[in-house]
């Protein structure tokens, strides 16, 4: 049986601060970039995929994987949490459960 929610590798921040950030995981803690853009860069740490991306500050943000993010959604909002960002087109849909921590809800891949 296939897991409702499966966290991924990645963590993401976003941050004003976004050149001051990336020489920061770059050159002070020498973190390998595995992902670059415009407006994102992604280290790999070993653990995870921290990823910085350019805009207004949040913390650090999880991801969980979903068969069914609609469905995940409607599950989450009835248990207490609650949406702080939402974006379909990236898909993007942050959420705040109710002790605080921000997550994504993502699609994850055909079962195996």
């Amino acid at each position: 049986m296939k897991k409702s929610f499966q966290s991924s590798r990645d963590v993401i921040i976003r941050t004003k601060a976004w050149a001051e950030a990336t020489k920061f995981y770059g050159i002070v803690l020498g973190l390998k970039v595995s992902h670059r853009s415009n407006t994102m860069k992604g280290f790999e740490t070993g653990s995870f995929c921290l990823y910085v991306e350019k805009g207004e500050d949040h913390g650090p943000v999880f991801e969980f994987l979903v068969p069914d993010v609609e469905a995940a959604k409607r599950k989450l909002l009835a248990a207490g949490c609650v949406v702080v960002e939402e974006d379909p087109s990236l898909p993007r849909c942050y959420v705040r459960d109710p002790y605080g921590i921000v997550f994504n809800i993502g699609q994850s891949g055909p079962a195996e």
